[in-house]
């Protein structure tokens, strides 16, 4: 490994970075980073492209290249031939100038003779003209009478006809335009949605928890059951409307109508096996049933018209 190679890759791992950081960061394939810190360089393109590599190997660790460069110019391999491409540009550019003006030197001459035929051509064609053309002109006003044109009553009648008809047609397109109209007005109303039912939980605190139902044309609860659980619903007063056991083996699911109720207090004694639907709605728990196994659940309904 060379200076400028142990260098970098010092500074490298002060930083943080492996070669696949510095990959990512240079756009440089890993192979060439690995040559640059072995101080292989034969694995490159050229001297270019070393000098180049080590430069953004350097920016990437927040090094001066300038100063890189001047340190271990020794170990870095210069480039005497950068210039070489410009001279073979020059070199090419002026054979490219010089092949053109040949061609072009060789089209002239021909250029010259097809304008003189085409100028020879136009001459006697001006003279033909004025000439000849003329005389024949002469000839035909002597043999030939002006020719009159007679309008026909027919093609008078068929333009009545047809404006007539321009005019029934305008009228059966204003009056498909003013239906289209009136259809499109019909269409264009807007549809009044019936808002859908809203359950939201409104308050959670320890066991207890509390939701508000809104937009609901009933108040009905189903209880259904996974395994065995207790359950017990009663209203806003305090009426017991359900007190029992749910199981799959038994009794699996139950409905309680709350009609005329605005209110409703649930005691599940196992919310992990117990699934609660508010008119067809599943109630989703405000509390985890891992968290809280029993859980008291109060549910305030909030009629339409009010």
């Amino acid at each position: 490994m060379t200076e400028l190679g142990n260098r970098l890759k010092e500074a490298r791992l002060a930083k943080g970075l492996s070669l696949e950081d510095l990959q990512a960061i240079t756009k440089i394939q890993k192979r060439y980073l690995i040559g640059i810190e072995e101080g292989n360089y034969s694995s490159m393109p050229g001297n270019f492209y070393v000098r180049a590599f080590v430069k953004q190997y350097a920016e990437a660790l927040q090094l001066n290249p300038e100063e890189i460069f001047e340190t271990y110019k020794n170990e870095i391999p210069a480039t005497h031939n950068d210039d070489l491409p410009e001279k073979l540009s020059r070199v090419k550019s002026r054979k490219s100038v010089s092949e053109g003006s040949s061609k072009i030197f060789d089209i002239i001459p021909k250029v010259l003779i097809g304008v003189f035929i085409i100028g020879a051509a136009g001459l006697l064609y001006y003279f033909f003209v004025n000439n000849v053309g003329d005389k024949a002109n002469d000839q035909i006003n002597e043999k030939n009478e002006p020719v009159k044109f007679v309008r026909s009553e027919n093609l008078d009648k068929a333009d009545e006809t047809e404006k007539e008809d321009t005019k029934q047609n305008k009228e059966e397109k204003k009056n498909d335009q003013q239906k289209n109209d009136e259809q499109k007005t019909v269409e264009e109303k807007p549809v009044v949605e019936t808002p859908k039912q809203e359950l939201a939980a409104v308050q959670n605190s320890g066991k207890n928890s509390s939701y508000d139902l809104k937009n609901a044309d009933k108040f009905v609860l189903k209880l259904v059951t996974t395994g065995n659980t207790w359950v017990s619903v009663k209203t806003g007063s305090g009426i017991s409307k359900f007190n029992g056991m749910l199981s799959n083996t038994g009794t699996q699911s139950t409905e309680v109508d709350l009609a005329g109720e605005t209110k409703a207090v649930i005691v599940v004694g196992n919310t992990v096996a117990t699934e609660i639907y508010v008119n067809d709605q599943k109630l989703e728990y405000a509390i985890a049933p891992a968290d809280q196994v029993v859980q008291n659940i109060t549910i305030q309904y909030v009629p339409k018209n009010e």
